[in-house]
């Protein structure tokens, strides 16, 4: 049965954030991004240890990581230029792929 819930719950509930982290020097270089959220079942219980990928749609690499004890995994220093896709896995099963396209900033004129 848990195997059950697990398995609804990387179907259907990948939560996530996607948020900015600024690359601060003297040059103002492009901000870099992260990717931060939380991997859990379909009653919202975090599913740890599940193995979270993230893919740079241009150059297909793929960064992993493994959720923590609390189903939390971050990703930073990405590409603000590049669009990205997101999957979790645990025992077989496999989440939807969540999409990250690239961010849109507006410029000061």
């Amino acid at each position: 049965m848990k195997n059950v819930r697990q398995i609804i719950g990387l179907a259907l509930t990948l939560l996530f954030l996607a948020s900015h982290a600024g690359a601060q020097d003297a040059k103002h270089e492009s901000q870099l991004r992260s990717v931060h959220g939380l991997v859990t079942d379909k009653a919202e219980t975090p599913i740890a240890a599940a193995v979270v990928f993230l893919k740079n749609t241009r150059t297909n690499a793929v960064r992993s990581y493994i959720a923590d004890d609390t189903g939390n995994y971050r990703f930073s220093g990405l590409d603000p230029n590049t669009d990205y896709e997101l999957h979790a896995e645990k025992d077989g099963s496999k989440s939807p792929r969540a999409q990250f396209p690239v961010l849109k900033v507006a410029k000061n004129l």
